[in-house]
């Protein structure tokens, strides 16, 4: 299973909670992590024997060039996030399929059933959080893709990098940035949909994307059914979207002691690699 992240040094030790998630609760027997960075992480030593306790198999992908300095980025959305537009540049040609993932996710299922995913035509698999129809109708006109089944969340995304290789351009993303750089209210994921929307296949957010904000909105479109036990033995990726982060003592949200307690797991790794 090759894994693809996109992180500067403040999220390193969040990185290695995803990672253990993972580890523990998924099926596949060799896992590659392709870490996207700027320059060389701080940690690389201590993220590369956390991947060797684990039996992964540790890749830095440094980005050496300066063609996202002009795109738009804040404090939540790094300029790191836009690699991921174009990850099968950075990739080695013989990585056909990668999961992306964002470093505020656990992993409580499988994750083998999304990876060996059918995509068919597609190029991407990603979910939407979208509840409203109003709401996605509003970005389709925001972003000038009519096309799109739906709005989708760039935190989890399947890449079929063969498919990608061939049709995605960097001049076309530039472009787009350039044409809409003040519209892109969250920069890569709105790029991704304005211009690749009709090229995602759709997945149930609830198993593979479930929003840990909105536990009312689950237990209501469900008439009841998706509750925490239902969550615990369905969902595969629980995605802590938003500021607020299961990682920050003040966190008291549903799902905050699960989080904190894969956290501490992931330090204790990190004690005896100390040692």
């Amino acid at each position: 299973m090759n894994l693809l992240f996109a992180i500067d040094d403040n999220v390193t030790q969040q990185l290695m909670t995803t990672l253990l998630s993972i580890k523990i609760n998924s099926s596949a027997e060799k896992y590659s992590v392709y870490v996207i960075q700027d320059k060389k992480l701080r940690e690389t030593e201590k993220i590369k024997s956390f991947c060797q306790k684990l039996g992964m198999h540790y890749h830095p992908v440094i980005i050496e060039d300066d063609q996202f300095d002009s795109a738009p980025t804040t404090d939540r959305y790094p300029k790191t996030i836009y690699y991921r537009l174009l990850a099968y540049k950075y990739l080695p040609k013989n990585v056909k399929r990668i999961l992306y993932l964002d470093i505020d996710i656990l992993v409580i299922n499988d994750l083998k059933p999304l990876y060996s995913l059918d995509l068919k035509d597609y190029w991407y698999a990603a979910a939407s959080h979208t509840s409203l129809d109003v709401t996605d109708d509003l970005n389709k006109l925001r972003l000038g893709n009519y096309e799109a089944e739906s709005y989708y969340n760039s935190g989890v995304i399947l890449m079929d990098l063969m498919a990608i290789r061939e049709h995605v351009k960097a001049e076309d993303i530039f472009s787009y940035i350039n044409k809409r750089g003040r519209t892109l209210l969250l920069p890569d994921q709105d790029i991704l949909n304005g211009l690749y929307g009709q090229n995602i296949m759709k997945i149930p957010d609830e198993i593979y994307n479930y929003d840990a904000r909105m536990n009312p909105f689950y237990f209501a479109k469900s008439n009841g059914a998706w509750n925490i036990d239902w969550v615990i033995d369905n969902t595969a990726i629980l995605h802590f979207c938003g500021r607020d982060k299961p990682w920050r003592p003040e966190y008291k949200e549903r799902f905050s002691g699960l989080y904190k307690h894969y956290q501490h797991r992931a330090k204790n790794i990190n004690k005896i690699i100390s040692l």
